[in-house]
């Protein structure tokens, strides 16, 4: 018997074939990334030869192969028959003595201490197709501990070859099941029991993203998490912020971890983890510091470096060193393969009641009919098209779900295994719905869309909506007029990348502070004042990691905007100052303690004028603390500033020296702040708002409203309301004209230049600098600037043309 026993130490990628995907992994992972700061657990494996010894000294080669004749391919119907038998094969096999010698010789002399804790992990691989991927198909066993526990668990993995799933699998890539083998890796136990655990991916997982680290963990072991039984922290990390040494971490979001799996007391070694709830100081507290997750942010740039491909990671944090280790790596299989250049763009325009929301995987909308079900027992129920309704998901689910057209659980995150499968099979998913199962009833007809953002949705009945297909490769952004986005939602920020632009004209910030800071500004300056012990308590409790919640909207708000920044980079993002009204600002927690009651908010209390207002003033302090975090710590250069409504040039004066006092000086750090040309007194005095600001950008909204005296919320006198009008028109091309005169930038803003080609066409002969589009515009946009640029070339070619 020889080349039964690997140590890490002796095997690299090379090694696939003997070793498996994941062992080979481990070893080159040991031997190339340690020396480069990467802390790797030891281990050995045993390879796919001390498996094939295994079933002959059995003599199993022909029972198997016999066993799997039976299998009835068409419907499958006797799976698990066939399945429960094939492992049986194998749990009465026994481990030639030889081959059981060298294992514990393995165990008992490359580990420091006696009888150390360790995790047995499966890894196969293919006679045929040594590279082929097997992730997820086959068991693994945690806290083993002992020769006796140490042997039984390795011929779990050997038996775990013929899971139901596993066969599956194989058939359906077209594997012969006896080409297939298995390698068992045995690495030491991070007592991540004591401490935390989590995956990694070295891109976005959702957009494919590639210029972030994504990174989720739960406390305790992190089976629960790919299992999808508990809401992970999830944490996003921009690369060129980490290469650059620069504050990195982009976003942060807290999961609820309300359970976490742990070693048992039980003497059964097989069952040897056990789960109980999450105590609840832990449930509040991230899993990682902040140095800890640039740690792993840094150690993706080197994974990623060494093997020049996307990966997947999985991590530990030991509970009694305070090390941080690296479990696990394996090329990222989703987007990593993708070569599509067409977007699919969804649109709900007509919905019904919501009956579950969570966390939305994929940007599909579908509609189908729900199967509740409680376990993979009642999979006969499922029909080709329904979506599937559960508690969780776990890899026994696999082969059932390649007919359902989405999937919705009560539990996990957007890294559990139901988030996971969903991405593989291109399915949509919302995670996490909390109550689905009790909401959605079995058979009725549901629309599930992913289609709205971060959250998810699960509508009762159909909706409707529209699906727009673009091939991107032909889509040609016009050379002399920039084609930009309006966004205001950092979830949609890393796929609308993905479309063709020249980055973004306007960022709303209000969609930030009404979705993730909730709170308004003024009710964490001046706490005290407000009263209500409701609202002080929901107040407290988003702030709860803070002793000064003050910061708390700092971080909200510059993580929000650092996420659309990042996604953009470094294509500028112009980020207007909050622009809510009165009667918005009353909305959000604490406001109505802050806020007038105005007749009329739309040209009330609002834009520039509450900047250096007392009401206000230290309000907008945090928004510009939180904009100097965004561009000086994070390094997202390529955000500009932008002020809405803005009176009077006086004003501007105003703002622009307080911004300087709060540490956003114009000019330092190419810093840009441009104004919002929205009120005729913004065009007629364009001369003079030069000289305090680098640009305008036109609301021709706004513009509208306040040229044409229509309050554009009022429904009584909506149908007078016409950006084309030509009042308007004419501030809007002189405007143009004045920028241009001025030589300053100038854009525009606004749905009319992708309803209208003749609109288009006037900003375009007038001069514009630069249109944003709402992203389901953009593509009719670019269409239309490129036909407008057309046109201007060939009417000054006519009038250039010699005889």
């Amino acid at each position: 018997m020889e080349n039964c026993i690997k140590k890490f130490s002796e095997i690299g990628i090379k090694d696939i074939a003997e070793v498996g995907g994941k062992n080979a992994s481990l070893g080159e992972m040991f031997n190339c990334l340690i020396p480069k700061g990467v802390l790797i657990p030891n281990g050995f494996a045993i390879t796919s030869a001390a498996y094939r010894y295994f079933i002959s000294f059995n003599k199993l080669e022909e029972k198997l192969n016999d066993l799997m004749k039976e299998l009835d391919r068409d419907t499958y119907f006797n799976l698990s028959k066939i399945g429960f038998k094939a492992r049986e094969l194998m749990f009465q096999g026994v481990v030639p003595n030889d081959l059981r010698l060298a294992i514990i010789d393995a165990y008992d002399y490359l580990f420091e201490f006696k009888d150390p804790a360790v995790a047995v992990r499966s890894s196969a691989t293919a006679e045929d197709l040594p590279e082929a991927s097997f992730a997820g198909q086959h068991e693994s066993f945690l806290n083993i501990t002992g020769h006796a526990a140490l042997l039984g668990a390795v011929k779990l993995c050997f038996a775990s070859l013929y899971t139901d799933r596993a066969i599956k699998y194989r058939e359906d890539k077209g594997f012969a099941h006896d080409k297939v083998f298995l390698s068992v890796g045995v690495q030491l136990m991070v007592r991540a029991d004591l401490g935390c655990s989590g995956v990694g991916f070295t891109l976005e997982p959702e957009s494919g993203f590639r210029d972030v680290v994504h990174l989720a963990g739960v406390w305790g072991l992190g089976e629960n998490m790919v299992q999808g039984s508990v809401t992970p922290d999830e944490f996003l990390v921009f690369k060129p912020s980490l290469k650059n040494k620069m504050k990195a971490i982009i976003r942060k979001s807290l999961g609820s971890k309300s359970e976490m799996m742990v070693y048992s007391n039980t003497e059964d070694k097989a069952n040897s983890t056990v789960n109980i709830n999450t105590p609840w100081e832990l449930r509040g507290q991230f899993v990682l510091q902040d140095a800890e997750i640039e740690q792993l942010g840094n150690w993706a740039l080197v994974i990623e470096e060494h093997y020049q491909k996307p990966m997947d990671f999985e991590w530990a944090k030991d509970g009694i060193n305070h090390q941080l280790y690296i479990i696990q790596a394996r090329p990222e299989t989703v987007h990593s393969r993708e070569k599509t250049v067409k977007i699919k763009s969804y649109q709900i325009k007509q919905k019904g009641e919501i009956i579950a929301s969570g966390k939305a995987v994929g940007n599909k909308i579908v509609c189908g009919f729900a199967r509740v079900l409680t376990s993979t027992g009642e999979a006969g129920k499922l029909k080709a098209g329904d979506i599937l309704v559960t508690d969780t998901t776990s890899p026994d689910w696999d082969p059932i779900l390649k007919k359902v057209s989405g999937i919705v659980t009560n539990k996990g995150g957007r890294t559990s295994h139901a988030a996971i499968i969903a991405r593989e099979l291109g399915a949509v998913a919302v995670v996490g719905a909390q109550n689905a199962t009790e909401n959605i009833r079995d058979g009725e007809l549901i629309t599930l869309s992913c289609a709205e953002g971060e959250i998810g949705n699960v509508y009762r009945g159909k909706c409707i909506w529209t699906e727009t297909e673009t091939d991107i490769s032909k889509i040609h952004l016009p050379e002399l007029v920039k084609a930009q986005l309006i966004i205001g939602d950092p979830d949609q920020a890393f796929q609308l990348s993905l479309y063709p632009n020249d980055g973004v004209g306007l960022m709303r910030m209000e969609f930030i502070i009404s979705n993730y800071v909730k709170i308004h500004p003024m009710a964490l300056v001046n706490f005290e004042r407000v009263t209500e012990e409701t609202e002080r308590l929901e107040i407290n409790n988003l702030t709860l990691l803070y002793q000064d919640k003050r910061q708390y909207f700092i971080d909200k708000l510059s993580q929000g905007v650092a996420t659309i920044a990042a996604a953009f980079y470094p294509k500028e993002v112009i980020v207007r100052m909050s622009d809510f009204k009165t009667n918005e600002y009353a909305g959000l927690l604490g406001g109505r303690y802050f806020e007038p009651e105005e007749e009329n908010p739309m040209i009330g209390f609002r834009g520039a004028s509450r900047y250096y207002n007392e009401r206000y003033r230290e309000g907008f302090r945090l928004e510009c603390e939180a904009m100097k975090v965004v561009r000086d710590e994070m390094g997202l250069t390529n955000v500009k500033l932008m002020i809405p409504f803005c009176r009077t040039v006086g004003e501007g004066e105003k703002v622009v020296n307080l911004m300087h006092e709060y540490g956003l000086e114009r000019g330092k750090n190419a810093l840009e702040i441009f104004v919002m040309a929205e009120i005729p007194s913004n065009v007629l005095l364009a001369e003079e708002f030069a000289q305090i600001f680098d640009g305008f950008s036109i609301g021709s909204n706004d513009l509208t409203q306040l040229t044409l005296g229509i309050d554009r919320d009022s429904a009584l006198i909506a149908d007078l309301f016409d950006e084309q009008n030509s009042a308007t028109k004419q501030l809007i091309v002189s405007m143009i004209k004045k920028a241009k005169k001025l030589n300053k930038k100038v854009g525009l803003c606004g749905q009319a230049p992708s309803d209208s080609p003749a609109f288009t066409q006037l900003l375009v002969e007038t001069g514009i600098d630069s249109i944003a589009f709402n992203h389901d515009a953009l593509i009719r946009g670019i269409q239309n600037i490129n036909d407008a640029l057309a046109q201007q070339n060939k009417s000054y070619l006519r009038e250039h043309q010699t005889v």
